[in-house]
Formats: C-alpha cells, sequence, structure tokens
C-alpha cells in the first residue's frame, strides 16, 4: 500500500519536501510544504478539534494566540534550557550526525536485539555502543562519544546580539505565563482550560520520516487549570461510555503488551487515569480519532514510565495509532503537570500567578501591622520626618524584616531604629486563600493527524484509488460536473457551483476529460459528493448526486442541493 498511497499524495499535491528548487543545496529534513489539498485538510482537522474540544465547552474554555517567538528567560523558567534535549552522537570519520537513542535501537532491531532506548543517558547508550559495535549506517566509520542536544531554535530579539530569544517548542508557555490575565478576565472561576492553535519549532537532529517528525509543524493544545482540592470534572458523563484501549503505568512496568479495553468511567475509577479532566480529555481524543476515521482497534493510550516523561509531568499517557509505515505513531500526549510551570514563572517572574480558594470553615490568621512612631521620628529627624513617616506606610513589612535581622532600616540617609515604629498584633478571618492551580495538558499534533486520517482514508476499489476522507474534514466537498461541455450545461453548473460557495460548502467546478476520468480524480482527490448535470437538468431542474464511498446516485432538485449535501456533512459517527 505504502508505494501506491505515497504515489497518490504525490500526484495530487497534499504535501512535499521543501526547498525543491534547492534540493541538495540545503538542509531541508523535517521542512514540508502543503498544497492546496493538504491546507484545505490541515485546516478542516483543526476546525474539527476546534467543534470537539473548544466550543460545545465555551463556558469553561477560551481560546488565545501567544507568540512564537519568547525571550530566554521564559524558556529558563519552563526548564527547556536545562532539559529540552535529545542525544547526539557524531561519526569521526564522516562526520554524520545522528539521534543516538534512534540509531542504537534501530541498528540493534536490524539484529534482532529488542532494547528500549527512551528514557537512558548518555552512559548508557556509550555503553550500548560499545557492546554492540555499533558504527556509522553511512560509512561505517566509528561514533564518537554521545552528547546531550538543544532543541530550540534560537535567534536574538533586536539588533543587540545579548537578547536572546528561542522559538516556542510548544504552544503552552504562553498560557501560563498569561494565566492571571485570563483568570481576572474569566471572572476568577475554575475549572479554566485555555486552548491554542499554533506553530512550533523543534531543532530535531536527524528528521527523516516525512509528516512524522518535523522542525516546524502545528500544535493543537489545551492548558486546563483546576483546583487540585477539587478535581472533579463535571462533563465526565459526557464521555463516561466512551470505549478507549488503554496500558496503564503498572501493565507498562510490567511489560505487558495487551492493552485494557475499558470505559473512561471505569478507567478512571480504578486508578488508570489519575485525573477525572485527563480522562475526559482523553475519551473525547478517541471519540475526535475515530471520527477522523481511526478505528478504535488501531488506537491505544500508552503510559510513559517516569525514566520517559518529560521534566514538568507527573502522569503522562501518549495516545498512539497503529500506521502502516511507521507502527504505533504518537499523535497527541495527555500529561498532568501539577503546579510546576506555574510556579516556576512565579519564581523567575516574581509576579502573582495564584488563584482564590473560597473556604467552608473562615481561617483565624494574626496579622502583624507595622505603624510609624511621629514622636520619635521627628526627635531624631526634625523636617524629614514626613518622607520617612510615609515610607514606613509604603513598605511596613520591609521595614520589619530589616529591623528584625539587623536592628535597622535603611532608607536613603536615614537609619529607622525599633524605637521609630508600632508593632501590634490583629487576628482577622480569612473566607478565601490563594493557591497554585493544577493543570492538565492534551496536545495534538495537527501534522500527524493528517497523515493518518489519509492513511486510514486510503483504499483501492477495483483498482482504482480512493481517499474516504470524513466529509466533514473533506478540503473540497462537492465536484459539480457537467456531463459535456455544451450550452446549457456549463452555464447550469456554474451557477450550481456559485450556489453552493455562497453557503458555505467547499466546491469545484470541473467540464474537462470524460465524466468518468472526473469521478476518479475527484475521488483520488477524497471528494465525498459529485453533481453532475445531464440531459434532464434541463427539463427538470434536477440533478444526479453520486456518494464517492457507495458510488450511488441520486436524483435531487437543484433547489434542495444546499440542505441535501449539508445534512450530509456534518454526521456524527
Amino acid at each position: 500500500m505504502s508505494d501506491k498511497f505515497n504515489d497518490l499524495l504525490n500526484r495530487r499535491g497534499f504535501f512535499w519536501q521543501s526547498f525543491d528548487a534547492y534540493k541538495g543545496m540545503v538542509e531541508a529534513g523535517g521542512f514540508y510544504d502543503y498544497g492546496p489539498l493538504g491546507v484545505g485538510l490541515k485546516r478542516n482537522i483543526i476546525n474539527k478539534w476546534l467543534r470537539t474540544f473548544v466550543v460545545p465547552y465555551m463556558d469553561f474554555t477560551i481560546e488565545v494566540e501567544t507568540p512564537i517567538i519568547m525571550p530566554r528567560i521564559v524558556f529558563e523558567a519552563s526548564g527547556h534550557l536545562e532539559n529540552f534535549t535529545d542525544f547526539l552522537v557524531t561519526c569521526s570519520k564522516c562526520g554524520r550526525k545522528y539521534r543516538a537513542d534512534h540509531l542504537v535501537e534501530d541498528e540493534l532491531r536490524k539484529r534482532g536485539v529488542k532494547i528500549k532506548t527512551e528514557g537512558l543517558d548518555e552512559r548508557r547508550l556509550d555503553e550500548l555502543i560499545s557492546q554492540y559495535g555499533v558504527k556509522c549506517p553511512n560509512c561505517g566509520g566509528e561514533l564518537g562519544n554521545v552528547q546531550r542536544f538543544n532543541l530550540l531554535f534560537q535567534t536574538t530579539i533586536g539588533p543587540y546580539s545579548s537578547n536572546l530569544g528561542f522559538i516556542r517548542p510548544e504552544t503552552a508557555q504562553g498560557m501560563f505565563i498569561d494565566f492571571a490575565k485570563l483568570y481576572e478576565l474569566s471572572n476568577r472561576r475554575l475549572p479554566l482550560a485555555v486552548a491554542q492553535v499554533g506553530k512550533v519549532g523543534r531543532n530535531e537532529i536527524s528528521p527523516r520520516q516525512g509528516l512524522v517528525r518535523l522542525r516546524e509543524f502545528s500544535q493543537m493544545e489545551i492548558e486546563l487549570f483546576f483546583d487540585p482540592l477539587n478535581p472533579r470534572c463535571p462533563y465526565l458523563d459526557d464521555i463516561k461510555d466512551v470505549k478507549i484501549r488503554i496500558l496503564p503505568e503498572d501493565d507498562v512496568a510490567k511489560g505487558v503488551n495487551a492493552p485494557r479495553e475499558v470505559s473512561v468511567r471505569e478507567a478512571v475509577e480504578k486508578g488508570y487515569i489519575v485525573n477525572e479532566w485527563m480522562g475526559f480529555y482523553m475519551g473525547l481524543a478517541t471519540v475526535f480519532l475515530n471520527e477522523l476515521g481511526v478505528p478504535l482497534d488501531k488506537q491505544l493510550f500508552l503510559a510513559k514510565l517516569p525514566e520517559e516523561r518529560a521534566h514538568y509531568a507527573k502522569a503522562v499517557f501518549d495516545q498512539v495509532v497503529l500506521t502502516e509505515r511507521f507502527g504505533w505513531l504518537e499523535v497527541s500526549g495527555h500529561a498532568y503537570r501539577t503546579d510546576y510551570d506555574l510556579s516556576r514563572h512565579v519564581k523567575y517572574s516574581g509576579q502573582d500567578l495564584s488563584a482564590y480558594r473560597d473556604l467552608q470553615v473562615p481561617r483565624i490568621e494574626k496579622e502583624i501591622r507595622v505603624s510609624p512612631n511621629p514622636v520619635k521620628i521627628k526627635e531624631k529627624y526634625g523636617g524629614d520626618a514626613g518622607k520617612i513617616i510615609k515610607y514606613i506606610y509604603d513598605n511596613p513589612d520591609k521595614v520589619l524584616r530589616d529591623i528584625e535581622s539587623t536592628g535597622k532600616s535603611v532608607f536613603e540617609a536615614f537609619e529607622i531604629s525599633r524605637e521609630m515604629i508600632y508593632i501590634s498584633e490583629q487576628e482577622r478571618k480569612t473566607y478565601r486563600e490563594r493557591f497554585i492551580p493544577h493543570v492538565i495538558e492534551p496536545s495534538f499534533g495537527v501534522d500527524r493527524l493528517l497523515y493518518v486520517t489519509l492513511e486510514n482514508s486510503f483504499v483501492e476499489r477495483n483498482g482504482k484509488y480512493v481517499l474516504r476522507l470524513p466529509p466533514d474534514i473533506a478540503p473540497i466537498k462537492v465536484a459539480v460536473l457537467p456531463l459535456i461541455r455544451k450550452d446549457p450545461y456549463p452555464a447550469i453548473g456554474r451557477r450550481i457551483w456559485s450556489m453552493l460557495v455562497m453557503n458555505g460548502i467547499e466546491a469545484v467546478y470541473d467540464d474537462g476529460d470524460t465524466i468518468g476520468s472526473r469521478y476518479v480524480k475527484y475521488d483520488e482527490e477524497g471528494v465525498p459528493f459529485a453533481v453532475t448535470i445531464d440531459d434532464k437538468t434541463p427539463m427538470d431542474n434536477t440533478v444526479t448526486l453520486r456518494d464517492r464511498d457507495t458510488t450511488s446516485q441520486v436524483r435531487v432538485p437543484v433547489d434542495s442541493l444546499v440542505a441535501v449535501i449539508s445534512s450530509k456533512l456534518y454526521v456524527r459517527h
């Protein structure tokens, strides 16, 4: 299938390697261009994701757009400068560079040795290279020592080389930084889900797998902020009966390969999934993949062990899809990030990124208050007393800390001593408290979703190829085809095409070649419906509506065409 499938995608121009005009002159790995059909399909997958994850839950979900380039301090805070690395190994003979863990795993697999290299460090990878005599696949040369390679794309912001910036490797950080503002805009309510769709960049060491491993790609992410003392998801019943296939962390640790098929509710109750919100989004993700054409038996949620998880995560499931070319392929990740990100940005920015929690029982708190003693201040400083008094009112905590630690607080040329302040202790009832929210993150790779959607839609029928794309995401919904290029057929066809387009239905008009050849062409492009203007159309104002998947044809009045087609476009499976 693979050769036929790739040939179809190439002929129809869904996507192709970038910089083709400079082939052999530049590094093009990990960069792809989308053609007209690819652009349309990608946009429709994004829109379907929004219809699944955002639009039905707008009572607690909002959407944002944040910059692709961010300053260095953001990634210091997030931990990416320290932890966002892969392992690089270089051939000492030809200088070719490889991602070490992938190279070792691939080379050992060829020898019948199965070793999972994810999570291994440099020392262990060096040991495996030495133990099994792994050489450079390009020239057979000796490999050097394994080193860490940071995947962030670096740039400068403005004209100063010291003002470093990086292309974001995920859309998440912008949403974390904006939390305080978004929390206020949402009337200080939790849970709060923030969604973002956008481009990201990862400077992959050796991307050689088409759309599967890119240096620039698109993500669809949600950061769900919630109170860890109230982790209940009130929307779990929406998907409680959805079946998922899952390998929980305990099973992965024991080497179990057979997944459990359970409902989302059961997975949460049995502790396979640590949080109701995580289960909710995993259930939606299963429905989403199914509606992209990926059946349940090709889907799996695979838990990642502690040594395999990203630095920010307490629990992670990869949603993987079985593909013909790449085997099990990750298309989304579901992570419990705890309060790691917000806490780190609080530490590095000094800003308040907390939320409020109402207390069921008020808490009695003791409060120390500091106020100036005007008499003592005037005795020592006379006419300067006013500004010292103001300084104490403006900085009571600092003045108290300074006096308690050193016996005095210095302000300009003045020393404020203990007798110059009053210290009083008061009790007050607190009805709410601040806390740092925890985060559940479902993150989807658009480009990989596009690939698995295309692969699962590809079928061969009577020696011809068909892309059975779900109608709602097909880049073209209708092909308008006059039977012959002879008046009045083209004029009627163009009127129908215009009517469809004006009603928001993506359509093309085509009066070239034979009708059979045009059916074949649009079947290959995944167009779900074809409208044929034939000899009956001028007489009774009806057309033939052909279904791509069944090839069945029915007569439909032109005046009913928009309604009939619209009713078929968004039918849920």
